[in-house]
């Protein structure tokens, strides 16, 4: 299978513009990165790994929020086997901060070695109708490489949350321009629309909690979900076919597999809940062939039907006194 080259220059990226003292602590954790994406690949899984693990032992809530989404997706499991997978998520996670730096950085002639895709004729018939693809996506720990992967089969565009940070935001939109036919605000809806019907191929994953606007609940593992409503909403105002993609590290983390599958039929059928139903279950089944590649470390439960209480107590109930403590703080003379 012959790769896509895809490389451009980004001139908006200006390094100049973040030497003020509060970017330092920013460049020092980059340039840490940068090198890191320099060693060897395996050797890169590796301290992935043990990164991971400190993780798990020093993130409190994240742990506590990736128990109680374990605990409600996999109640068949006892208690022995939901810690390991606990812990073979945070290993997970870990890899994917390395993976973060192999993907800005990384040499194409390293990728090239260590990528499969599965299902490619199918992006390539949903593209030769002329109306752009929507890729189905979700929030697996290798997310940010895949990108980087798929481009080079085939051009693609990709959605993305705007950061707090404004040096990593810069470093973002850039390494993602680079290897990327465009990025596209998750908020910019008529952008979306308008690189479709031009007949791009953009990258979207649904599967996070924004809260109840433009969401509807679904069943996810059996729980009702808060699930947005933004991938039947693209495909009827487009008309573009909506391909699912998922990533997957091979289980003895030398590479990754690309998996694209056929082309949703009848969809969007008009009913929003029974659409994202449907998303949910296509979604399911891909987590459960890899659950330990999972981001269970958001609270994809949080939004809850009227009249059910919150599902993650502990951590809400921490996230709140942090918020307030803050506000105090700030308020002071």
């Amino acid at each position: 299978m012959n790769s896509v080259k895809h490389h451009k220059s980004n001139e908006g990226f200006r390094p100049s513009a973040f030497l003020h003292p509060r970017y330092w602590l920013t460049w020092l954790g980059l340039g840490a990165l940068w090198l890191l994406s320099r060693l060897p690949f395996t050797l890169q899984m590796r301290l992935g790994s043990l990164l991971g693990m400190l993780m798990y032992h020093l993130a409190r809530r994240r742990r506590h929020i990736t128990r109680c989404n374990i605990g409600l997706c996999f109640p068949e499991l006892d208690s022995a086997a939901q810690q390991m997978l606990i812990r073979k998520t945070f290993r997970s996670a870990g890899i994917s901060l390395m993976e973060t730096g192999l993907a800005w950085w990384g040499r194409d002639k390293v990728l090239a070695r260590r990528v499969q895709v599965e299902g490619l004729e199918h992006l390539q018939r949903a593209t030769a109708l002329g109306k752009g693809v929507l890729l189905l996506g979700a929030h697996f720990t290798s997310l940010e490489i895949s990108g980087r992967l798929l481009a080079r089969f085939h051009p693609c565009a990709a959605m993305y949350r705007k950061h707090d940070n404004p040096l990593f935001e810069a470093i973002i939109k850039h390494s993602r321009e680079t290897h990327l036919d465009k990025i596209i605000s998750r908020r910019d809806m008529r952008g979306m629309v308008r690189a479709l019907r031009e007949g791009t191929v953009v990258w979207y994953a649904t599967d996070q909690d924004f809260g109840p606007r433009n969401s509807v609940f679904a069943p996810f593992f059996g729980i009702q979900t808060a699930s947005l409503v933004m991938t039947s909403k693209l495909a009827r105002l487009s008309g573009a076919p909506v391909v699912p993609f998922f990533s997957q590290r091979l289980d003895d983390d030398s590479g990754y597999k690309l998996i694209l599958l056929p082309a949703l039929t009848d969809f969007p059928s008009g009913d929003d809940v029974a659409d994202a139903a449907r998303i949910n279950a296509i979604i399911e089944r891909q987590v459960r062939k890899v659950p330990d590649q999972y981001l269970w470390l958001h609270r994809r439960f949080k939004t809850r039907p009227e009249g059910e209480s919150g599902l993650y107590s502990w951590a809400d109930k921490k996230r709140t006194r942090d918020r307030d403590r803050q506000r105090r703080e700030e308020t002071l003379p």
